[in-house]
C-alpha cells in the first residue's frame, strides 16, 4: 500500500513562513520616518555623529515597541524600556573600561540571567531586558569617544523623541472629541465591534474565534486606559466617560459569550445594538435608539438589559472600573523567579555570555579584521533568543534570511548613495518602513540591518555587510544550540507555569460563581452589584490568563520536534480551561435570571472538571482544588 505524502509544511517552518496581516500604520510610519534620520542629521551637523548614531539606535529599538494602542499607555510601552536601554549603556561602557574579557563575560552572563528572569514579567518587561542587554553590549563593544553618561543621554534622546512624537502627532480619529484619548476610543469601539461579531457568529462554525478576539479586544481596552495622566487633573470627564463605556461592555461580553456557548441561533438585529455603541464610541456622540433584542431565553433578556444599561451609561457619562487586578510586587517577583522565569533566564544568560566570549575570542585573534563589531554577536543572540518573536526555529530561519537579503541591499545602496546624506536618507525611509516591518520577524531584521549598517557607515566605519552576516549566523548557530541545551528542572516551564496561572483563574471564578447562588442579587445584568463587579474583575483574569497560556502553548507547538514534545498535552488542557470560563460564563448568566443551575449547567461542569483533572495530572499539572457542590 503506497503511503500518501502531505505536502503541508511542518509546524515550525509553517510559523516562519506566515506573516501578519492589516492596514498600514500610517501614523507609526511618520513617526518612524521622522525619528532617527532626523535626530542623525542634526548630529552630523553639530558635530556629534557618534550621540547621533546611538540616539538613532534608541529610536530604532522605541519604533520596534511603537505599536497600536493609546498615547499614555505608549509612555510606559516606550519609556521604560528606554531607561533600561541607557541603564545598559552605562553599565556596559564602564564595565567594558574597567575589567577584562573573563570579568567582562561573566558580567554579561549575570546580566542576562536576571534579564531573562524579568522578561517573563509581560510584554513590556521583555522590551526592558532586551534593550539592558543590547544596551550593554553596546557600550562594552562599540568605539565611541563620549562618556557613559553622555552615550546615556543621547540614547534617552532618541527614544524620549519618538515617543514625544507619539504623544504630540495626530493620527486617525483624534479630531472626535479628546485629542489625547483617540487610541483609548478606538480600542474601547473594538470591544463592541467584537461584541457584535460574536453574537453574529453564534450557532456557527467561527464562533470559538470570535469568542478568541473578543478577549483580545478586552484585553488590548484593558491595556489602552490603564495609561498613566498626561497631566494629574487634565480631561478627567472624557476619561471616566471612556471608562464608563469600557465598563458597560462587559455584561454585554458575558450575554453573548453565553449565547455562543448555549449555541442557539439569535435574531439578526441582536448585533446592531453593540455596533452602533462602537459608533458612539468612536464619533463621540450619543447612541440614539438602539434595537431591543427578543427576550425568549436568560441570555437575550441578560443582552437586552445589558444594552439599556449601556444606553444609560452613555448619556450620563459616569462610573465605569476597569476590572482588572493589579500585580503587586511579591506576584512580579514570584513570576520572575518562577519555573518561566528561570528556564528563559538561564537560556539568555547561557546565549549572552557564551556570545560575548566567543566574540570577544575572535575579535582578540584578529578574525574581525579592522572592524570592530564583536558586540553584534551579543546583541543579536538576544534577540534571537526571545520567546515573544516566535518559535526556536522561525526566529533562526527568519533572522538569517533577513540578514542576508538586508546586507545585500545595503551594499547595493552603499556602492551609489552619496556620504553622508545618502545614508541618512537612508536611515530615515528605514525607520519608517519598521512598523510595517514588525509583521514579520525576517521583514524587520531585513529592515533593522540596513538601519545598523547605514549607521555604521555614517559613523565613519568602511562597509561592513559582509560581517553583519557572519556574526548573524554565528549567533544562530549559538542560540540553537543552547536552546536545545537540557535545562535543570522541567522542559517547558513557561508553558506549564501559563497553564497554571490559567488553572488558578478559571478556579477562582467558578468559585465565585457558584457561590454567588446564594449570595443576594442586586438590579438587572447591567448594574454592577459587589457580586457582579467581583465577578467581572474574575472572568477579565481568567481569560486574559487564558489567553496568554494559549499563546505559550502555540509557540511552543511550532518549536522543532526535539522542544515540542516537552508540550505535548498542553493544547488540550488550554482548551478544557477555556471551554470550563466559557460555561462558567453561561453559568453566571443563568444563575443572574433564575437564580439557579440548569442541568445542563451542571453535567457539564461535571464532565469538563473530570476531564481537565485527568488531562492535568498527565502533564504534570496541579489538578484544580474541589469546587462547591453546587455542581
Amino acid at each position: 500500500m503506497s503511503r500518501r505524502l502531505s505536502l503541508a509544511p511542518p509546524p515550525w517552518l509553517a510559523h516562519a513562513l506566515r506573516a501578519q496581516r492589516g492596514p498600514v500604520p500610517w501614523s507609526a510610519v511618520t513617526r518612524g520616518a521622522l525619528s532617527g534620520g532626523p535626530l542623525l542629521l542634526a548630529a552630523v551637523l553639530a558635530g556629534r555623529t557618534s550621540l547621533g548614531v546611538l540616539a538613532a539606535i534608541a529610536a530604532m529599538l522605541a519604533g520596534i515597541n511603537d505599536r497600536p494602542g493609546s498615547r499614555r499607555a505608549s509612555v510606559e510601552r516606550l519609556g521604560g524600556p528606554a531607561l533600561a536601554g541607557a541603564a545598559g549603556l552605562l553599565v556596559g561602557t564602564y564595565g567594558g573600561q574597567s575589567v577584562g574579557a573573563v570579568a567582562l563575560t561573566l558580567l554579561f552572563t549575570g546580566l542576562g540571567l536576571v534579564a531573562g528572569g524579568v522578561s517573563a514579567i509581560g510584554p513590556v518587561a521583555s522590551s526592558a531586558g532586551t534593550q539592558l542587554l543590547v544596551g550593554t553590549a553596546v557600550g562594552a563593544g562599540m568605539p565611541l569617544p563620549d562618556s557613559g553618561w553622555q552615550q546615556a543621554l543621547a540614547f534617552l534622546a532618541g527614544a524620549g523623541w519618538l515617543l514625544a512624537l507619539r504623544l504630540v502627532l495626530p493620527t486617525p480619529g483624534s479630531l472626535a472629541g479628546d485629542f489625547r484619548f483617540d487610541g483609548e476610543r478606538e480600542a474601547v469601539a473594538g470591544v463592541y465591534e467584537a461584541i457584535a461579531a460574536l453574537l453574529d457568529a453564534v450557532a456557527g462554525p467561527d464562533a470559538i474565534a470570535r469568542r478568541a478576539a473578543l478577549t483580545a479586544a478586552l484585553d488590548h481596552a484593558q491595556d489602552a486606559l490603564a495609561g498613566p495622566r498626561l497631566r494629574r487633573y487634565a480631561s478627567s470627564s472624557a476619561e471616566r466617560r471612556l471608562h464608563a463605556q469600557y465598563a458597560a461592555a462587559l455584561p454585554l461580553a458575558e450575554a453573548a459569550t453565553a449565547l455562543a456557548w448555549a449555541g442557539e441561533p439569535v435574531p439578526e438585529r441582536s448585533s446592531e445594538g453593540p455596533r452602533r455603541l462602537a459608533a458612539a464610541v468612536r464619533e463621540n456622540s450619543h447612541t440614539g435608539p438602539l434595537p431591543a433584542p427578543t427576550r425568549s431565553v436568560p441570555a437575550l433578556r441578560a443582552l437586552d438589559d445589558a444594552l439599556l444599561h449601556a444606553a444609560e451609561v452613555f448619556d450620563r457619562g459616569k462610573g465605569g472600573h476597569l476590572h482588572t487586578r493589579r500585580r503587586g510586587a511579591r506576584d512580579l517577583v514570584r513570576t520572575a523567579f518562577g519555573s518561566a522565569g528561570r528556564e528563559y533566564g538561564l537560556r539568555v544568560a547561557l546565549c549572552f555570555g557564551a556570545s560575548a566570549a566567543v566574540a570577544q575570542a575572535l575579535h582578540q585573534a584578529r578574525w574581525y579584521g579592522q572592524h570592530e563589531h564583536w558586540y553584534w554577536l551579543p546583541a543579536t543572540s538576544v534577540f534571537l533568543v526571545k520567546p515573544d518573536l516566535g518559535p526556536l526555529a522561525s526566529r533562526v530561519l527568519s533572522r538569517a534570511a533577513g540578514t542576508v537579503l538586508g546586507a545585500l541591499v545595503f551594499a547595493g545602496f552603499a556602492a551609489v548613495l552619496p556620504r553622508p546624506e545618502g545614508l541618512i536618507a537612508l536611515v530615515a525611509v528605514s525607520g519608517a518602513l519598521i512598523p510595517v516591518a514588525t509583521r514579520h520577524f525576517a521583514a524587520q531584521t531585513a529592515v533593522v540591518t540596513v538601519l545598523v549598517l547605514a549607521l555604521v557607515m555614517v559613523g565613519g566605519e568602511p562597509q561592513a555587510s559582509a560581517s553583519r552576516i557572519g556574526e548573524t549566523l554565528l549567533a544562530c548557530a549559538i542560540v540553537l544550540i543552547v536552546g536545545h541545551l537540557p535545562i535543570p528542572g522541567q522542559r517547558a516551564g513557561g508553558v506549564r507555569a501559563r497553564l497554571a496561572a490559567a488553572s488558578d483563574a478559571a478556579h477562582a471564578y467558578l468559585v465565585h460563581v457558584l457561590g454567588e447562588a446564594d449570595a443576594p442579587r442586586i438590579g438587572t445584568a447591567g448594574t454592577p452589584s459587589d457580586h457582579r463587579a467581583t465577578r467581572w474583575t474574575l472572568r477579565r483574569e481568567a481569560y486574559r490568563t487564558l489567553a496568554e497560556a494559549r499563546t505559550a502553548v502555540s509557540l511552543t507547538a511550532h518549536e522543532l520536534p526535539a522542544l515540542a514534545r516537552h508540550a505535548e498535552g498542553a493544547d488540550e488542557v488550554a482548551a478544557l480551561l477555556e471551554q470550563l470560563v466559557d460555561t462558567t460564563t453561561a453559568c453566571a448568566v443563568h444563575l443572574d435570571d433564575t437564580g439557579r443551575l440548569s442541568a445542563r449547567h451542571t453535567e457539564r461542569l461535571r464532565a469538563l472538571l473530570d476531564e481537565l483533572a485527568g488531562h492535568q495530572r498527565n502533564i504534570g499539572l496541579p489538578v484544580l482544588p474541589d469546587v462547591p457542590r453546587a455542581v
